[in-house]
């Protein structure tokens, strides 16, 4: 499943690996409009180029360092 340009995401699940991020992206009315598994450098590129939205993942070491990351982002 992926994300389909009529559909806004609203929140997006994070699940932190060593090197890969499970990511699932729900719509306003809380329905799934993105699952994909991403490659540790692939996180702040493809979120660089989606709308701001609310953002939720465990809290590590890591998790710190890539809110950051991706505050500084919008």
């Amino acid at each position: 499943m992926s994300q389909t340009p009529s559909t806004a995401i609203a929140v997006i699940g994070i699940d932190i690996g060593k090197n890969s991020f499970h990511v699932v992206g729900h719509d306003t009315r809380g329905t799934i409009v993105l699952r994909q598994k991403w490659s540790r450098g692939q996180v702040e590129a493809r979120l660089a180029n989606m709308p701001p939205c609310l953002i939720g993942m465990e809290a590590c070491v890591g998790a710190h360092h890539l809110s950051r990351r991706l505050a500084s982002l919008g």
